[in-house]
């Protein structure tokens, strides 16, 4: 499926452009992660930018959440590995988180809205003068994005990276795509 297929149902699916700006997000750091392990760089950012194309559907209802969007996407003919990780980022299902694919889109979903959330409160409400330090600083404040689950962020060990290079790379990804996240 080409992005522009993909941005076709995102538009059918999500009416909030505030979601919309997170699954941006999330698609830009997964394609950045790809480039960093030599995965699948295609696959990898339309499991982020599809990730949450059942939230306007589900949001009161976790239960539901992922699962009607895998089978959208299934329905969509995507392939099992997209599929699947997108229904295992919604940790209320307990599936086992088994490919790496599982594991990035998992612990990418609430970096995001960490990186987001660092970037707004600087007086520019931009990316660019955020960095690393910064970010790792404001994980540390239990206060500050309480939104964005520290616990499921750290387990970026899970795929063998730090917190600190895990952040570095989602922060590159989403600096790259700055003008269509606004940032």
């Amino acid at each position: 499926m080409s992005r522009e297929e993909a941005l076709k149902i995102v538009r059918e699916n999500v009416k909030n452009k505030n979601l919309i700006k997170h699954m941006y997000a999330v698609e830009a750091v997964m394609g950045g992660l790809a480039r960093h392990f030599g995965e699948d760089e295609e696959l990898w950012k339309l499991a982020g930018l599809l990730h949450d194309i059942d939230y306007d559907q589900t949001k009161d209802d976790a239960a539901s959440h992922s699962l009607v969007g895998g089978e959208m996407l299934e329905e969509a003919g995507l392939p099992e590995e997209l599929v699947y990780a997108v229904k295992c980022h919604n940790d209320y299902h307990g599936l086992e988180r088994k490919s790496l694919l599982d594991k990035a889109l998992y612990a990418t979903d609430p970096l995001t809205g960490l990186i987001v959330a660092a970037a707004l409160i600087r007086p520019e409400k931009k990316l660019e003068p955020v960095d690393v330090t910064f970010l790792v600083n404001r994980f540390h404040e239990k206060s500050f994005a309480r939104g964005a689950r520290r616990e499921v962020i750290a387990s970026c060990s899970e795929m063998g990276l730090t917190l600190e290079e895990f952040m570095e790379i989602g922060l590159k990804a989403m600096k790259e795509a700055h003008q269509e996240l606004g940032l």
